[in-house]
């Protein structure tokens, strides 16, 4: 059937964010994960520029420890090579970093709303949408799409803004958010209207 003005439109239609009410989470583009990142580095570039002249809040997050042992926690155990704070390898990366006047998020778990003042921020910048880019896709990434979409914010997941070891974990992040936490759009999408708002 034909849809009709009272037809009330599916949060799934719509496939592109709203900016004056989102923000976009740069997650981990750390020296750390340079070989892993730089395939989506030029796309992230090009995403941020066009961004910024939008007004568009830029957050990022920064992992790190002083002493994984005692601040680590099972994710600390879990791994043996561990990103020590201070560091070369904790820098974020200068192609994409950060400028003046925009948030850095110090984690030492895979979320970032975790013993954090993120979800804080949001709720005063009157943020309800995030756009998730950044490393590694099947990790910290979907780690933050999911407990985003817990806390009942929108989720857009950018497919060539995201990266991690292997297409086939790349792959089953992108079918876990589609399927039950959010939209996966290229970057490229992010600017588009939905037909909606045209």
């Amino acid at each position: 059937p034909q849809a009709t003005s009272s037809t009330k439109m599916s949060i799934k239609d719509i496939r592109h964010p709203d900016l004056s009410k989102s923000c976009i989470l740069v997650i981990d583009m750390q020296e750390y994960f340079r070989g892993i990142a730089s395939a989506i580095i030029p796309n992230l570039q090009k995403l941020l520029r066009t961004l910024r002249e939008k007004s568009v809040p830029i957050i990022y997050t920064q992992h790190g420890h002083e002493d994984p042992a005692l601040d680590g926690g099972m994710l600390g155990k879990w791994w043996e090579d561990h990103i020590l704070k201070d560091t070369q390898e904790w820098k974020l990366l200068p192609e994409l970093g950060p400028h003046d006047g925009e948030l850095v998020v110090h984690k030492k778990r895979y979320s970032a709303f975790l013993n954090t003042n993120l979800e804080e921020h949001l709720r005063k910048s009157g943020i309800d949408t995030i756009i998730i880019s950044g490393v590694m896709t099947n990790l910290c990434c979907e780690t933050n799409a999911r407990d985003a979409f817990n806390r009942d914010f929108r989720i857009f997941f950018l497919s060539d803004g995201t990266a991690t070891s292997s297409a086939e974990f790349h792959e089953a992040t992108l079918k876990n958010i589609e399927f039950g936490f959010g939209t996966v759009i290229k970057c490229d999408e992010v600017l588009k209207q939905n037909p909606c708002d045209k």
